[in-house]
């Protein structure tokens, strides 16, 4: 599945994506997030599976099987543009603030911001269409609300 879908986003007119290969793509943004300060710790795994488990309604173990692929995914994709322009192909615009908001929740998972998950996040937010006004009220959200164990 996962070399199938690297040929597909990586195309220069990527195939339209199946609603497993968006919950794959969300994930490996979320993981390429959470390795951008070179640490990939548990408590971004955790909120990882948390975010997906929110967003998809899926099982735990779905959900290690999906952050699973995802880390394949990210460790061979060049670029975050691809994860993101996937996901804006098949996410209503009304989620996409909600994807957002499960970046910033890993990104202060780990109790620190660090820049350059600040800009993953500001790209991804221009790519799918998200303000900055609405991605920092999404920040503020998943301060206000970080994810529970």
């Amino acid at each position: 599945m996962i070399s199938n879908f690297l040929r597909s986003i990586l195309s220069e007119k990527p195939d339209p994506i199946s609603t497993e290969e968006s919950h794959v793509a969300l994930a490996a943004l979320l993981v390429r997030i959470a390795r951008s300060d070179s640490k990939y710790e548990k408590s971004e795994i955790e909120t990882i599976k948390h975010v997906l488990i929110q967003q998809y309604e899926m099982s735990e173990d779905k959900a290690i099987s999906t952050i699973e692929n995802a880390e394949e995914l990210e460790a061979e994709a060049p670029d975050t543009v691809r994860f993101t322009r996937a996901l804006k192909n098949t996410i209503p615009y009304e989620n996409r603030k909600q994807i957002i908001e499960g970046l910033w929740q890993v990104a202060l998972a780990d109790g620190a911001r660090d820049s350059e998950e600040d800009a993953i996040i500001r790209l991804a937010a221009q790519l799918l269409g998200v303000t900055d006004v609405e991605s920092a009220v999404a920040r503020k959200s998943a301060q206000a609300n970080p994810k529970s164990e």
